[in-house]
């Protein structure tokens, strides 16, 4: 995704999630994928977090942001991962550095890095743009 269209996205991301009840604490990506930092409510699944951001953002920057001549798609797949509140403050900074960062590491090793420790990782399917 283009730089313009990405922080208009993520910027109605976090507008969204506020009125659905969902804290999107840290939002940010690059042009083949998105990272988001959600802190789940009490009966909140990742599962249907990731379903709703998906869905209403996919719904909103195709049909109603105005933007034209461009698609948003996502894979069905995502990658999740708990934080400890001892690393949130690097955590964040990761995020908001993710251009900085893919000019030097391209996202496939990034990906292969992040999932190496989690054995059933192996079954996930992913394109570029799991999150």
């Amino acid at each position: 995704m283009v730089k313009p269209y990405r922080q208009l996205l993520f910027d109605n991301m976090k507008q969204n999630g506020r009125e659905k009840g969902i804290h999107i604490d840290k939002v940010n990506g690059y042009v083949d994928h998105v990272h988001c930092m959600v802190s789940l409510k009490p009966g909140q699944s990742i599962d249907n977090i990731a379903r709703l951001i998906k869905g209403e953002y996919t719904h909103w920057f195709n049909h109603i942001s105005g933007i034209q001549n461009n698609t948003l798609q996502w894979q069905s797949e995502y990658f999740a991962i708990l934080v400890s509140p001892s690393i949130l403050k690097k955590v964040r900074s990761y995020i908001n550095r993710q251009e900085q960062h893919h000019f030097k590491i391209g996202y496939e090793k990034e990906y292969q890095k992040l999932v190496k420790p989690f054995p059933q990782s192996d079954d996930i399917k992913h394109s570029p743009f799991t999150y």
